[in-house]
C-alpha cells in the first residue's frame, strides 16, 4: 500500500538525530522506495537570503526556508497554486520543482507555500523495515498540516494519531472536553 499524501510521525522512540520529533510529508511512496520532506523543521536563512546567492533576480520574502532532510537534492515547494503546481500531492496541495514555478512563488502573496532544501528519501523496502520496527507512526496528511506551527505539529499530529488509535472513526469536536464525562 502506498502511503504518499500521509504523514510520518517520528516515534518517540526513534534516536535518528535527522528525524528527532519530526513529521515529514511522503510525496512518493513504491516498491522503489518513498521521497518526503520534514514539515517541521525551518531553516536559518530566509528565502530572499537564499535568492541572493542563488544567482536569481532579488526578492522580498521573509519566509524561512525549511530543512526537508537529511538527502541533498532540488529545491521542493509545497503550495496552494493549482497554476504552478507541476504535481498533486493532496486536494488543494501541489508540488514544485522547476525554477521558474518556485520563482514566481516566492513573488506572489495570493498562494501559501513552504520551500524546502533537502529532502528525505529511503530505498525500497528501507521505509518499510523502519515502520515494523515502531520507528514511525502514520496518519493521511492534510493540507492544513504544511502550513501549521512547525513547534507544534509533532505533537499535535502524535495527539491525532493517538486519538484515532483510541477512539477509531470519532471526531474530535464531537467529544466532550472533559473526559471524566464519557
Amino acid at each position: 500500500m502506498s502511503l504518499s499524501g500521509h504523514l510520518l510521525t517520528a516515534a518517540r522512540d526513534l534516536q535518528d538525530p535527522n528525524f528527532l520529533r519530526t513529521v515529514v510529508l511522503l510525496l512518493e511512496h513504491g516498491e522503489q522506495g518513498a521521497l518526503g520532506v520534514v514539515l517541521n523543521r525551518p531553516g536559518d536563512s530566509s528565502v530572499s537570503e537564499v535568492w541572493d546567492h542563488i544567482d536569481a533576480e532579488p526578492c522580498d520574502c521573509d519566509q524561512l526556508m525549511n530543512v526537508g532532510g537529511p538527502v541533498q537534492g532540488p529545491l521542493i515547494a509545497l503550495h496552494t497554486s493549482p497554476d504552478l503546481g507541476e504535481k498533486r500531492v493532496l486536494p488543494g496541495l501541489f508540488m514544485s520543482l522547476q525554477r521558474e514555478s518556485i520563482d514566481q512563488l516566492v513573488r506572489q502573496d495570493e498562494h501559501e507555500f513552504r520551500l524546502y532544501s533537502g529532502n528525505s528519501g529511503w530505498g525500497g523496502g528501507q521505509l518499510e523495515g523502519e515502520l515494523q520496527m515502531g520507528g514511525w507512526l502514520t496518519t493521511p496528511a492534510r493540507k492544513e498540516d504544511v502550513f501549521a506551527d512547525s513547534d507544534e505539529l509533532w505533537r499535535s499530529v502524535t495527539n491525532r494519531i493517538g486519538l484515532e488509535i483510541m477512539l477509531p472513526g470519532k471526531q474530535r469536536a464531537h467529544l466532550p472536553a472533559d473526559p471524566n464525562l464519557n
